[in-house]
């Protein structure tokens, strides 16, 4: 009976863990504080103070760095500083004598690009558009025929592969998936999209395993599909320098408008018909389009190396556990003249983890190290897409089955419109979406520390921002981490030039940065540990 119990309480605990957690805990202030001068968590915190975190602010975000964009001087001049700094400190580089761990990227961007049919010239981005790290340097070629290949799907409900040879040749495809003259999905019978529509790379993996030069994928609305692209298509991809190598081949590939399939149509628009009533019937029979067409597709590449930055204070008697505290010191760096100073993302939590390792610090000095080891990260790469964290995880530098957590901070300076006549509070994200047991540890080490407000509107399942999903701390989670995010929510000078010092509120920063301090010295130190209560990144 008591095991049956068991697993009926596991059933209900794991529905409720389908939501997690999205209200306000307000602490009780009635109840006094610790601030007990024999309690060393107390007075390791104090060494936490508003003129160092003004100090390191005042440096990283200043008009001298640049901006910390990736890849530049000026992100190069904060990895140093942050190096300095820990060398001042007493931490002894991990890595020999270096505390970098050094991240190689590559700018991927269209050096010239562009379609002719005939004598009708197309325009990247409005008639047509292709991703560049998606496709491989073509150059020139002149196109003499495309063949038409409905949805270039090979199924074993549905192909448009039998007898074909495209070894070589330039095809036309259709988005999407076959459907019959009810309205039904011919591959999976019914109103449902099949993998062929869930996964629109399966087409391009195929092509590319039947021998086809370039895909030209017939798309209904080139500018939406600009909208959710903007930033891929208008600036350059930055990838992890490895990553290309390992990537799945596929075919290149140019999604057009149908005002460029009508001129590669041409008289043939019957012939197209008769396919297509063709395909509603299961029964494709490709066509070969004669054509004047010229493509072009020649990448610019552009290699670059950043670094992560690595602090590690050695645990005692648990100390093949380690705890990870991470920020990106990285930002946007500059537009012209223009310098985007990002003294709130992320120079405030930059600066909060280099005051939290030095407390770390000064505690092993006084002799109160803690029982798990810690290593201090800052990443770089998170404004291109969270690729510092991505290659941490993929080349840990201590196995991640041995890694209990991940605190991630990431823009904690400021205060927004709901909590500007508060500001003593702190957005959490995360906290309980993989391990209950962090949730608790926080909630507690808040009440008897600092007692902050901490808002979880952000970790709910619905939140439109997706923000779980856009900082460092997601690649830990995706790893079944458990990982926990603060963040102080938006402003108005998020990701612009007047995102600087003089807004920031280092007394607001001072209290937070305390708080971290308490949750990073109990998950250290304390007996337990944390268990997998969901899994769920």
């Amino acid at each position: 009976m008591k095991e049956k119990l068991t697993i009926i309480l596991l059933l209900v605990f794991g529905l409720v863990q389908a939501q997690f957690i999205e209200s306000v805990t307000t602490p009780d202030t009635s109840i006094q504080k610790i601030m007990d001068e024999k309690d060393p968590a107390y007075t390791t915190s104090m060494t936490i103070t508003k003129e160092d975190l003004i100090k390191h602010l005042t440096i990283l975000a200043s008009d001298e760095f640049q901006g910390r964009e990736t890849g530049t001087p000026g992100n190069d001049l904060a990895s140093a500083y942050i190096a300095g700094e820990l060398e001042r400190m007493g931490i002894e580089p991990l890595q020999g004598d270096s505390y970098f761990q050094k991240v190689d990227f590559k700018w991927i961007s269209w050096d010239e690009i562009s379609i002719h049919v005939g004598e009708s010239r197309f325009k990247h981005l409005w008639d047509f558009l292709a991703f560049p790290d998606q496709n491989m340097d073509l150059g020139k070629i002149d196109v003499d025929e495309v063949i038409f290949m409905g949805y270039g799907i090979d199924d074993p409900k549905y192909t448009d592969y039998k007898r074909a040879d495209i070894e070589g040749k330039v095809i036309m495809i259709n988005e999407g998936e076959p459907m019959d003259e009810d309205g039904k999905y011919l591959i999976s019978g019914d109103t449902g999209e099949s993998e062929w529509s869930q996964y629109p790379d399966k087409k391009l993996e195929l092509a590319y395993e039947k021998g086809a030069k370039v895909v030209l994928i017939i798309t209904k609305d080139i500018q939406k599909m600009l909208a959710e692209n903007r930033s891929k298509l208008l600036g350059p991809t930055v990838i992890i320098g490895q990553q290309e190598d390992s990537q799945t081949k596929k075919a290149n590939s140019i999604y057009i408008s149908s005002n460029i399939a009508k001129e590669i149509i041409g008289n043939k628009e019957k012939k197209m018909l008769r396919a297509r009533k063709r395909i509603a019937k299961g029964k494709f029979k490709r066509v070969k389009l004669k054509t004047d067409m010229e493509l072009v597709q020649k990448r610019s590449d552009y290699e670059l190396a950043g670094n992560n930055i690595l602090a590690y204070i050695e645990g005692t008697d648990k100390k093949d556990e380690v705890l990870i505290v991470s920020a990106h010191y990285d930002h946007v760096g500059m537009r012209g003249d223009d310098v985007f100073n990002g003294a709130d993302d992320n120079g405030s939590g930059s600066t909060t983890v280099l005051e939290l390792a030095e407390a770390f610090q000064i505690a092993k000095e006084n002799g109160n190290g803690p029982r798990r080891s810690i290593l201090f990260l800052w990443l770089t790469g998170e404004e291109k897409g969270l690729l510092g964290s991505e290659y941490y995880t993929e080349y840990p530098v201590f196995p991640l089955e041995k890694t209990i957590a991940d605190i991630n901070i990431d823009m904690v300076g400021r205060v927004d419109e709901k909590y500007e006549d508060y500001p003593n509070y702190i957005y959490v994200i995360g906290s309980d979406r993989i391990s209950q047991d962090l949730h608790n540890v926080n909630e507690e080490v808040n009440q008897l520390y600092t007692q902050l407000t901490l808002d979880y509107t952000y970790n709910s399942e619905e939140d439109p921002n997706r923000f779980y999903y856009r900082s460092d701390h997601y690649n830990f989670a995706k790893n079944g981490i458990p990982s926990i995010f603060f963040f102080n929510g938006v402003h108005e000078d998020y990701h612009k030039t007047t995102d600087t010092v003089e807004k920031i509120n280092f007394d607001k920063m001072t209290q937070v940065a305390r708080h971290i301090f308490q949750l990073a010295w109990r998950l250290s130190n304390q007996d337990a540990d944390l268990r997998i209560t969901n899994g769920k990144a």
